[in-house]
């Protein structure tokens, strides 16, 4: 009996199926997806405007530089990625990781600290192809859970800590985490009191929505109303720290970076340290939702897909971008269906770039801080702490806090 050659169509199927399964999930769309999905994607594009705005001031880049991460990067992950609910953007680690990172190599230059971001980012993308070629996928389920909170816990208070400074309105020269909490009580009498009550206004606009509306986007509404009231009020003049300066504007343009070749060895380590944390968070939050909506993702699909949407990211003058658990869990929410969710969420946001960039430069300086410890404070799980107590896990809960 003769041997059944496979038919042309079918291997072009099955190769652009491992290659491209988001895009062979929008070829085979359903109508009665479109609703849920537009729903979704504006609810996303709602929650991801202010979050990437903030996340690019803890990277130390520019509020444009974080809406130019969301838009080619959501479409790429779109055509690469295999979950339909995982929504690619700026991360909190992933931006506290890139500023410790490149700050001190940049040394106070801010074209230089920005091309710095943008070659670690490329690097980090090219750390993920190659570990996707040699199939190292199962990267994922060897990092223990214990680890990975401890990590993401020192991140979240690393943050706040850094951004109590600004909230406060106080300078504070030292870098050093211990040293800011050391100097924290004398530098807490130093506050400049308008811009204390500034990140006061935009807790309780953020509180008050979070709880009376739990559905919609308190951040979004948040920098909006403190803009408005900043520019009708010109707060500047009472010594409010803004955004400041034009912040540029137009669609993100593809660019190689301009830097120094010998500034690439500083870089390898720790973009590949990115990448296994990065790779191992954006897992969890993948597999978690794949499971609840009854399908399964392939690791090492994954892992080629968040290698290409770092380097569109970094192309196209983004930073590097990791899975966003709030704006995945946004999208599940709201009903989406598809990867079209994140192709309608990045049309969101690139028309906003396009034609309502101006108004970035009067965002408060305190509500992006304000906004940073908001989306911080899901990071804390200082119960996971507790529970390896309970089981009695000493080397569990070492590995926890030593992380």
């Amino acid at each position: 009996m003769p041997l059944i050659q496979p038919d042309g169509k079918d291997m072009q199927r099955k190769s652009l199926q491992s290659i491209a399964p988001g895009l062979m999930n929008l070829l085979a769309y359903e109508r009665s997806w479109l609703k849920p999905d537009i729903r979704a994607g504006l609810s996303v594009a709602a929650v991801a405007l202010p979050v990437a705005i903030a996340y690019a001031e803890l990277a130390g880049v520019s509020a444009i530089v974080g809406l130019y991460s969301c838009i080619l990067p959501m479409i790429a992950y779109a055509i690469f990625g295999s979950s339909r609910q995982l929504i690619v953007g700026p991360d909190a680690a992933t931006c506290a990781v890139i500023a410790a990172v490149v700050t001190p190599l940049a040394a106070g230059h801010t074209e230089l600290h920005w091309q710095l971001t943008i070659v670690m980012t490329l690097m980090m993308g090219t750390w993920c192809l190659i570990a996707s070629r040699f199939k190292l996928g199962a990267i994922a389920d060897l990092l223990s859970r214990p680890i990975l909170n401890g990590l993401l816990n020192g991140v979240a208070l690393t943050i706040i800590v850094n951004q109590i400074s600004k909230i406060f309105g106080f300078s504070s020269p030292s870098s050093e985490l211990i040293e800011r909490i050391y100097a924290l009580p004398v530098n807490l009498l130093n506050s400049h009191w308008p811009t204390v009550l500034m990140s006061l206004l935009t807790l309780l606009i953020l509180l008050g929505v979070h709880y009376t509306r739990p559905n919609w986007p308190a951040p979004l509404f948040a920098v909006v109303l403190t803009t408005a009231l900043t520019w009708a009020a010109n707060l500047p003049h009472f010594g409010i720290e803004t955004v400041g300066g034009y912040t540029g504007g137009g669609l993100p343009m593809v660019s190689w970076p301009n830097f120094k070749p010998g500034l690439l060895r500083d870089l390898v380590i720790p973009a590949l340290n990115l990448a296994v944390v990065s790779f191992v968070s954006m897992m969890l939050t993948t597999r978690s939702f794949a499971a609840k909506n009854g399908y399964e993702v392939d690791a090492d699909s994954e892992f080629r897909a968040l290698g290409l949407v770092n380097i569109v990211s970094g192309l196209s003058q983004g930073f590097a971008i990791s899975g966003a658990n709030s704006r995945t869990a946004v999208n599940d929410a709201n009903g989406g269906k598809s990867q079209l969710v994140s192709v309608i969420a990045a049309l969101a946001i690139a028309l906003v770039v396009a034609f309502f960039s101006e108004p970035l430069q009067f965002i408060p300086i305190a509500v992006l801080g304000v906004v940073l410890i908001y989306a911080s404070w899901s990071l804390l799980d200082m119960r996971s702490i507790f529970r390896l107590r309970k089981r009695n896990r000493p080397r569990s809960i070492w590995r926890c806090l030593l992380s």
